[in-house]
């Protein structure tokens, strides 16, 4: 069964300032991520990863139990451990989040 893709307000206000050509990387990541959502760089646990390009990271969380990934935030390298931690602060904010978006 294919995952389904989900983006948070914060990575979607990210990705608008991003160029065409990440962009377009980024479609085609969404594209392997429903069929495979380990393909990234596993983070601390299984379900939390991050894809790379460049000097830019997304992080993702996979929810087998809904079948989906949640693209929840983006930085450069420089950043990387700041946004990881927080994201680990707020996962319970993310699990409410993507349910409220599968409703």
């Amino acid at each position: 069964m294919a995952f389904k893709i989900y983006h948070s307000f914060t990575f979607d206000r990210k990705l608008d300032k991003m160029q065409k050509d990440f962009k377009d990387w980024l479609e085609n990541i969404e594209a392997q991520l429903e069929t495979n959502p380990y393909v990234g760089d596993q983070i601390r646990f299984r379900w939390f990863r991050e894809k790379k390009r460049g000097k830019y990271r997304i992080y993702y969380l996979i929810y087998e139990d809904i079948q989906a990934v949640y693209l929840v935030n983006l930085s450069e390298k420089k950043d990387q451990q700041s946004i990881i931690n927080a994201c680990l602060i707020f996962l319970d904010n993310f699990k409410e989040e993507i349910k409220n978006l599968i409703k």
